[in-house]
């Protein structure tokens, strides 16, 4: 049974044109691929998407294969076209830088979560793995600094503990031999007077009430 030819015209759903664009991508791609070695030959595939996403193919590089082509068709002109021609390659490495930048905004939007409708699962798949290895890099370098700073505060810790040592050793020996032993004999009392002040007193009356006995016995008249 024939395989029912398709109609070449616009598709209407989203979904199903983003589908088929891609698929017939990877299909020209690989065709050209294919040409490339087969024949030998440079080859150079530029493709923007319905939403203005680059997709581009080189079987070298891209800018030789261009400046290739805008030489060959510069030595195809005429003599009086050259400035012409000059303004022409400046304008396609101009749009080039262009294309390029907006491409590099695209993807950086959509880093960020933005402007993902038009991308496929393979697409999604490999954005994921990027960001995954980005997080991987970001984590490392983090840990890598901790340690930086972890390793600059314990040598800062053992350069302060030997200035400490050394602070320590210079301090002069306090002596001891020479304090002043208070002397127990001449305690002040609570009321401010000495020890020896207080027997001293003790012993002056005793004294008296021994002589003030005796006169009362001399006056009694006894023995």
């Amino acid at each position: 049974m024939a395989r029912e030819r398709r109609e070449i015209r616009r598709i209407e759903s989203a979904a199903a044109r983003q589908v088929t664009f891609s698929k017939r991508r990877r299909g020209l791609f690989k065709k050209a691929e294919e040409l490339a070695v087969l024949c030998d030959a440079d080859v150079a595939l530029v493709v923007f998407s319905s939403t203005g996403k680059l997709s581009q193919f080189a079987s070298s590089n891209m800018n030789e294969i261009i400046d290739k082509y805008t030489t060959h068709s510069k030595n195809l002109g005429k003599t009086d076209k050259q400035p012409s021609i000059d303004l022409n390659l400046e304008h396609s490495k101009c749009s080039s830088l262009n294309e390029q930048l907006a491409e590099a905004s695209l993807q950086l939007r959509q880093m960020r979560g933005e402007e993902l409708e038009g991308l496929s699962v393979e697409e999604l798949q490999q954005m994921e793995k990027n960001l995954e290895a980005g997080l991987q890099r970001v984590l490392c370098t983090k840990d890598q600094q901790f340690m930086q700073e972890i390793s600059e505060l314990q040598r800062k810790g053992i350069q302060l503990a030997e200035e400490n040592m050394r602070l320590r050793d210079q301090m002069p020996q306090v002596p001891t031999a020479g304090l002043a032993v208070p002397d127990t004999e001449n305690v002040l009392t609570e009321d401010g007077q000495s020890s020896e002040s207080v027997m001293t007193a003790l012993n002056s009356g005793s004294s008296q009430d021994n002589d003030d006995g005796s006169d009362i016995s001399l006056k009694l008249g006894l023995p």
